[in-house]
């Protein structure tokens, strides 16, 4: 969520314009040994909660803790296989993603504040909905989809609402979330033509929409257009009348081809053995001041006009678009400013890194930290209707409850307090910042081509 600052000058066609506005007890859990199928869990008195490594589960009531515990560690044992797979035209890459999200000066319940993509499910088209239908994130938004009727495509996003429109009497919300709804329905419906990612790259970057502001239904969807289009149909939407956000939008393909598009200071990190792979970097125009897309009231722009003043202004064409070869066993994590603002790529990597090991996921060897060859005991989803627990969904919301807990830290500084002190020397600010979070993590799998894979549920 960005904080406010002034208009500058406004004008837009359509009568619609881009606003930018600057903005008790612990688990302990650890292996009986290297052959161990299970884990020992035992309580220690610890005020804080953690946030490495397993010790998240500190932050759960035991007994979910221990089913959790159980469940992951009967699916895979600690002592997995850890070759990997080489890369070939007989396999292909499998995404398991989860999200998981909190409200600014909400309580954290890692239960119920979680998403479990499954891409046999139907995606809703967009159109009214009530409030409280949505996931309690507060102005932050996440969308995952199936690319047409492809299971194995996906496109995934993070939109960050832009909070400076409250004082305009605006919930930042109704726009983030209807961006997000747009652009789930583009990627679902998106049937008329293959989506490879690869073939769109030898092509250079995409195209911005023509003069008519439309894109073709025939052109391959690249993570540009979807942005692109579910602003579009923001722009279009009769009960959007003003608001903004950031967005970070991803689209990844059987053959292990991921393309971002990042505009503002959401973003995204591939975490690969035990290693930052790739960091993307926020696009600012100062300080706090986010890239962002934004709709105008003529209200607005009419009293800008009158008493002058100057906008800046952000379209997806704007967006840094960057494309990534992904390998078996990456970890892409996608998230809004909340978690860069309170968490550095390094604390990041020290969550997902003491998850994966200990479950077996990521394993050290002589040669150095492998792969576990078959991940998808880790990552299946449950077919009974118990609660489901997977590898992504326990990474996703083990870095928002980190996130969380660093937000309200008031002793120790993060990013953002050493942003402050980057521009602001003489400014007493210190410890997290407190914001609305929003996580979507991938687990990549790389799978032999010819594995059984079901109909879509179309």
């Amino acid at each position: 969520m960005a904080s406010a600052s002034a208009l500058r000058t406004l004008s837009a066609p359509c009568h619609t314009a881009r606003l930018r506005l600057a903005r008790s007890s612990t688990l302990t859990i650890s292996p009986t040994s290297s052959s161990a199928s299970y884990l020992l869990l035992s309580h220690n008195n610890h005020n804080r909660p953690a946030v490495d490594g397993m010790r998240y589960l500190s932050t759960l009531p035991p007994r979910v803790g221990r089913r959790i515990a159980h469940q992951l560690m009967t699916k895979a044992p600690y002592s997995t296989a850890a070759e990997q797979p080489a890369s070939g035209s007989g396999t292909k890459f499998v995404y398991n993603i989860a999200a998981s999200y909190v409200g600014k000066g909400r309580p954290f319940n890692p239960s119920t504040h979680v998403f479990h993509f499954n891409p046999y499910h139907r995606v809703s088209k967009p159109g009214k909905k009530a409030k409280s239908a949505r996931p309690e994130s507060g102005q932050d938004a996440f969308f995952v989809s199936r690319v047409g009727n492809k299971p194995g495509e996906v496109a995934l996003g993070v939109a960050d609402g832009v909070g400076g429109w409250m004082d305009s009497g605006v919930d930042p919300a109704d726009f983030s979330h209807a961006f997000c709804d747009y652009m789930a329905a583009a990627a679902y419906e998106n049937d008329k033509q293959p989506t490879k990612i690869a073939a769109a790259a030898a092509n250079g970057p995409a195209a911005p929409a023509g003069g008519d502001g439309n894109i073709s239904g025939n052109a391959p969807l690249t993570a540009r257009s979807l942005m692109q289009k579910g602003y579009e149909a923001v722009c279009h939407d009769p009960t959007i009348k003003a608001g903004g956000s950031t967005a970070v939008v991803g689209v990844l393909d059987e053959s292990g081809t991921m393309e971002v598009a990042n505009l503002g200071d959401s973003g995204f990190v591939i975490l690969r053995l035990n290693g930052v792979h790739t960091a993307s970097e926020p696009q600012t125009h100062a300080f706090n001041t986010p890239f962002q897309l934004s709709v105008v009231p003529p209200s607005m722009l009419l009293r800008a006009a009158t008493f002058g003043g100057g906008l800046l202004i952000d379209q997806p064409r704007d967006a840094d678009v960057t494309r990534h070869k992904l390998k078996h066993g990456d970890v892409v994590v996608f998230g809004s400013d909340g978690l860069w603002d309170n968490l550095f790529n390094q604390d990041i990597l020290r969550l997902v890194s003491s998850t994966m090991q200990k479950l077996g996921a990521w394993k050290g060897t002589d040669a150095g930290v492998q792969v576990a060859e078959d991940l998808t005991p880790f990552t299946k989803l449950d077919s009974d209707d118990k609660p489901i627990f997977t590898l992504q969904s326990f990474i996703a919301t083990h870095i928002v409850s980190a996130a969380k807990s660093a937000s309200m830290n008031a002793k120790l500084d993060g990013p953002f307090a050493k942003e402050v002190k980057k521009y602001y020397p003489q400014d007493a600010w210190h410890g997290g910042k407190e914001d609305d979070i929003c996580v979507v993590v991938v687990l990549v799998s790389e799978e032999p081509a010819d594995m059984a894979t079901p109909k879509p549920r179309l």
